[in-house]
């Protein structure tokens, strides 16, 4: 049986072609006549490309396209490398900042001493501070269940705990043997010196006082005079 022809050897074969993929076009893959140029150390205008490119060149930069969408393509001339560097920083801060909350659970009993109670608000603290929220909840076994109201107060005094740093949702609920409640961040506010001047006002200065009693020295020394 005959077998296919072989296509001939030394055709080109696209999956051994790896071109590297750029974000931006850049010098002379920008295929357009003109290009407006904005940024720094250049004229703003539209230039003819080839001038664009012999600008960029003499800078020792690159022509880079920045918004293919307008008429003509807007481009900057820079260092390309360094501005892909600045751009990936940028994406990585923006992701960093939108990072998504977590919820943190903290579990107590009835019997929860203090010691315990206190090691676990202090998480909780913490959770909060790095922007989670937090479900605590009071686990119930067994006849446990009889002391509802005591886990009620546990995370009533819980919840009066991180008041300063976390919201809380609602009021504790049951669910099944657990009764939970959750908190959200608070956001942070920056600390004014409006205590400082409270207390000043508390405190009056001692010079005012030195100053009645002076008033009262000569208001005497007049008398007996």
């Amino acid at each position: 049986m005959a077998f296919p022809p072989r296509p001939p050897r030394g055709t080109f074969n696209p999956r051994f072609k790896k071109e590297q993929q750029q974000e931006h076009r850049t010098n002379h893959m920008i295929r357009v006549p003109e290009v407006r140029l904005v940024g720094e150390n250049i004229e703003v205008g539209v230039y003819p490309l080839a001038e664009a490119i012999k600008i960029a060149q003499s800078q020792e930069l690159d022509l880079v396209e920045i918004s293919p969408g307008a008429v003509p393509p807007v481009c900057r001339i820079i260092d390309y490398n360094k501005f892909l560097y600045e751009e990936k920083k940028k994406k990585k801060e923006m992701k960093a900042k939108s990072k998504t909350s977590e919820v943190k659970e903290i579990r107590f009993t009835p019997n929860t001493d203090e010691h315990d109670f206190e090691f676990k608000t202090k998480h909780a603290e913490k959770f909060l501070l790095d922007g989670n929220k937090v479900k605590a909840h009071v686990q119930f076994k067994g006849r446990a269940i009889m002391f509802k109201e005591r886990g009620e107060v546990l995370l009533l005094k819980f919840a009066d705990r991180l008041k300063d740093v976390g919201a809380l949702e609602g009021m504790p609920k049951m669910e099944g043997k657990r009764m939970l409640v959750m908190f959200a961040p608070k956001a942070q506010k920056k600390k004014s010196s409006s205590s400082e001047l409270g207390r000043l006002i508390k405190e009056p200065p001692v010079v005012e006082k030195a100053d009645v009693v002076e008033k009262g020295d000569n208001t005497d020394t007049a008398e007996n005079s």
